[in-house]
């Protein structure tokens, strides 16, 4: 793991690979957010996975996530799509009859 200080957008850069057992699936975002929180001693809610890739034919993946010094601020830089693939809803429970 390695990180960058970006003093412009407030954030930490942070450049990650994670290896699975060869029959273990790739990492869900979640999971590894809370990883990565964990590694840079963040809370999650400032954690935003930008993207995770498994390398074809191996069980290595490789990614980027940004650590934001504040909610406001990751909410200025990070884009909705990225927002909200790291922050999903919560499964509405359905309506009774």
């Amino acid at each position: 793991m390695s990180t960058k200080e970006n003093s412009l957008l407030k954030r930490k850069e942070v450049s990650f690979t994670i290896t699975q057992g060869p029959k273990e699936k790739t990492p869900k975002r979640l999971d590894t957010k809370r990883a990565v929180a964990n590694a840079v001693q963040a809370k999650e809610s400032m954690v935003y996975i930008k993207y995770m890739e498994t390398l074809t034919g191996t069980n290595i993946t490789n990614g980027v996530a940004n650590v934001y010094k504040s909610v406001e601020q990751a909410q200025v830089v990070e884009p909705e799509y990225i927002r909200k693939r790291n922050n999903p809803e919560k499964p509405k429970e359905e309506a009774q009859v």
